[in-house]
């Protein structure tokens, strides 16, 4: 008798959810450490682990389900594994930005005037620039736009992922 392969769509999505979080968290403070945490660059390179993890998170549950998995499975899976690793790098650095590196916010700061610098931009446009993004820094900004933002681009990296990913059941079986 064939054993029964049932593998749920949230547990996979938790497992995978959690190990991008850590892969988040371990990247951050790589890039804090170096001294390049305001290098968007480098932070756009997080992007990429992302898509290699739902990617992988994905496979395993054609894998271990029932073999198939379709376009709208595959979207829910990578939307829902960004959520948990959102949530879970988003607390990380708000107890880190809070409790643990409190200078961290001016460090970001001093990194952006000097990138405004290089820029060409006259003292008065950074002084507005930096004006306008002090609404959007600090911990629990962070923290909030940690999230939204990680489950908004988990959500752009998940249709892409999904559609190279899903496998449709043949419709005459």
């Amino acid at each position: 008798m064939e054993e029964s392969k049932d593998v749920s769509m949230k547990s996979v999505a938790l497992k995978y959810g959690v190990i991008s979080g850590l892969i988040g968290i371990i990247y951050f403070l790589i890039l804090d450490f170096s001294g390049m945490s305001a290098n968007q660059s480098l932070g756009m390179v997080g992007l990429l682990f992302a898509a290699v993890i739902m990617f992988l998170a994905q496979k395993e549950f054609i894998r271990d389900g029932d073999g198939f998995m379709n376009y709208g499975q595959g979207l829910g899976l990578g939307t829902l594994m960004s959520l948990v690793s959102s949530i879970i790098s988003s607390i990380f650095t708000f107890i880190y930005i809070s409790y643990v590196n409190t200078s961290f916010m001016e460090t970001v700061k001093q990194q952006q005037i000097v990138t405004l610098e290089e820029q060409g931009m006259s003292d008065a446009q950074i002084e507005q620039a930096l004006k306008m993004s002090e609404s959007f820094s600090g911990p629990t900004a962070m923290l909030i736009f940690g999230i939204i933002g990680g489950v908004f681009f988990g959500f752009i990296i998940s249709l892409i992922v999904s559609a190279i990913t899903k496998k449709s059941r043949p419709e005459f079986e």
